[in-house]
């Protein structure tokens, strides 16, 4: 598999994701085991997880097949702190919450670094100098080898990338952010993208097949046996990519799927992958064969026509004040 460089870092990742948030809730050691066997034996390096992911089971189940079954030097892990399971206070950035989480992301997985550490969301309760200065510590002291944030607006993340470059060699560069982006989800080329690439920070899509809708797979209206639509845990994270307009977009990555002989979960996929600024979209299988099938999108570059239908198709309404509101 094809390695990027990480936003304007030194790391380089494979540019496609395995992820994780399934492992330890609905996904067993067993098939977790297989995915990331499947995974490591086509390429793949990148790894992502979270603290959060079946309640710490994700980073425990991982850190327990990197014991035996994959080695750890071969692997690229990014794990995320700063989410709570808690409705009256959801994201907690201080100090001592991100390096206690750390400290415990770093006994389930069983290793004493991560490659890449994020902080989950933006805290509005926590002055962004602290949340930051938490990333600074944790780099400083060998744990951490690369830190970014994931779920930042366009001024959060450009704020806290140039709060981080206003000290080089003090303060560690934000390598990359995590953002759901795809077909049904363009939000972030409003004015996350653009500061991203403006800035250096590599981008690592969430969902980059609209919550598994662009794989067709819910275009019966039906939600198909073992699918993430049919989850109790997942039906309502994607419920809304089931509208009139999700299933326009749908149809045309369809359409040019039939066109080029390749499938829908392709087309959505090298799409994302080949976007501008992106470094790695992040593909939650559930099975081994359905990562197989992701993962075939590595001898798959769209023609450029096909690009510019979906770009098309799928558009997102930019008005002012966006960075190209002086075309409007």
């Amino acid at each position: 598999m094809e390695q990027r460089h990480l936003g304007r870092t030194g790391l380089r990742v494979s540019r496609i994701g395995l992820g994780t948030l399934t492992w330890g809730r609905d996904t067993d050691e067993h098939d977790a085991a297989d995915l990331l066997k499947t995974f490591w034996e086509a390429g793949g390096t990148l790894v992502d997880t979270a603290d959060v992911y079946g309640d710490g089971e994700s980073e425990y189940l991982l850190g327990k097949l990197m014991d035996g079954l994959v080695p750890r030097r071969d692997l690229v892990i990014s794990t995320k702190a700063g989410s709570l399971p808690d409705p009256d206070r959801r994201f907690d950035g201080s100090r001592g919450h991100l390096l206690s989480a750390l400290d415990a992301s770093l006994a389930r997985l069983g290793t004493d670094y991560v490659d890449v550490w994020h902080v989950h969301a933006y805290d509005p309760l926590t002055p962004m100098d602290e949340t930051l200065a938490a990333l600074d510590t944790a780099v400083g002291s060998g744990r951490v080898r690369y830190a970014g944030v994931s779920n930042f607006c366009g001024w959060q993340l450009a704020k806290a990338a140039t709060w981080q470059l206003a000290a080089p060699g003090a303060r560690t560069r934000l390598a990359s952010t995590q953002m759901e982006y795809s077909l049904l989800q363009r939000g972030v080329e409003r004015e996350v993208l653009p500061a991203a690439l403006d800035l250096g920070i590599g981008l690592l899509p969430s969902s980059p097949l609209g919550r598994g809708v662009l794989t067709g797979k819910y275009r019966n209206d039906s939600a198909p046996a073992g699918s993430r639509g049919a989850s109790e845990h997942l039906a309502l994270f994607v419920e809304p990519y089931l509208d009139d307009t999700a299933s326009r977009i749908v149809d045309a990555v369809t359409t040019a799927a039939d066109g080029l002989a390749v499938t829908a979960l392709q087309v959505a996929l090298a799409w994302v992958r080949d976007r501008p600024g992106v470094a790695a979209p992040i593909v939650g299988a559930r099975t081994a064969q359905q990562l197989t099938a992701a993962l075939s999108v590595e001898a798959l570059s769209l023609p450029d026509e096909i690009c510019r239908a979906l770009d098309d198709v799928s558009a997102p309404v930019h008005r002012y004040p966006d960075h190209d509101w002086s075309t409007l």
